[in-house]
């Protein structure tokens, strides 16, 4: 039997150990050589890459656009607010005098106050100034209305009543006009009658007539007829009659109770005489 020297049984060794070593690595599982990665898979990678950027590109468009739309949005309303429109307004101011149906006119008639008025006045000068604000389904209809009066306010009183005693009754008091519709029947000089609501309270010290103290309270409906002459742009007068009905209230009586007509308020007339001063005024709308 031939013999073999150390050197051979060391090479054997080593021979033995690399070829299980290498048995040991092509028998798991995935396993595989290094190697540079494959250009199918590269290629996979930097599509996914490019969607992806593209959505994000997408998406920042979309928010620049909307934010762009809403900025416009604020400085087209912020446009409209700043923009100012000249309407004229008419105060007026003068004296009125009362007759008030029953056992007050029989003590005492006329009894005195103040009669107020203020106005927003629109014109066909104004709307033909501001006829780009008005919506296109309203120029048609805009374009027929000659004059329109507006109050800037349903809390600006008609009337003060101020009427200290010169027989045996003084009374004073307010009247409220909030809604009125007048219709012109001439314009210069203007000649409108008209219709209202009215809302008054009148304390009425009528001891010394053997009437009592009352406090008249009543909501009522008028008829008016205004007669109004222009002397200038600027300055104006107007007479007038206004008669108020209201349900009766029984002299010394109750708020809420009704009376006979002889014995209580149920009709208050009223003759005016207002001065009118018309000027401009800037508003924004």
């Amino acid at each position: 039997m031939p013999r073999f020297g150390p050197g051979v049984g060391v090479l054997a060794v080593f021979g033995l150990a690399l070829g299980l070593a290498l048995g040991l690595a092509l028998s798991l599982p995935g396993a595989a050589l290094a190697g540079p990665p494959s250009s199918t898979a590269s290629g996979q990678a930097t599509a996914e890459d490019d969607d992806q950027t593209r959505k994000r590109t997408k998406k920042s468009a979309k928010r620049a656009k909307k934010s762009a739309k809403r900025a416009k949005k604020s400085a087209k309303k912020a446009r409209k607010r700043s923009k100012k429109t000249t309407i004229p307004v008419d105060v007026a101011v003068g004296p009125a005098f009362h007759w008030i149906t029953g056992p007050i006119q029989d003590d005492q008639a006329p009894h005195y106050g103040l009669k107020l008025s203020v106005k927003a006045i629109i014109d066909q000068a104004t709307i033909k100034a501001n006829r780009g604000r008005i919506p296109k389904k309203y120029r048609g209809l805009a374009s027929k209305v000659q004059e329109a009066r507006i109050s800037p306010s349903i809390f600006i009183p008609d009337t003060l009543f101020i009427s200290p005693k010169t027989e045996n009754v003084g009374l004073y008091g307010i009247n409220f006009r909030p809604f009125a519709f007048n219709l012109p029947l001439l314009r210069k000089p203007r000649l409108a009658v008209g219709v209202g609501l009215d809302l008054s309270y009148i304390y009425i010290d009528g001891e010394d007539a053997g009437l009592g103290t009352t406090h008249f309270l009543r909501p009522g409906l008028d008829l008016a007829a205004d007669f109004e002459i222009p002397l200038s742009k600027s300055f104006l007068v107007s007479v007038g009659w206004q008669s108020i009905f209201y349900p009766p209230q029984e002299l010394g009586g109750e708020v809420f109770a009704l009376g006979e007509l002889d014995d209580s308020i149920w009709h208050i007339g009223q003759a005016y005489l207002l001065l009118h001063f018309r000027f401009p005024y800037s508003v924004a709308l």
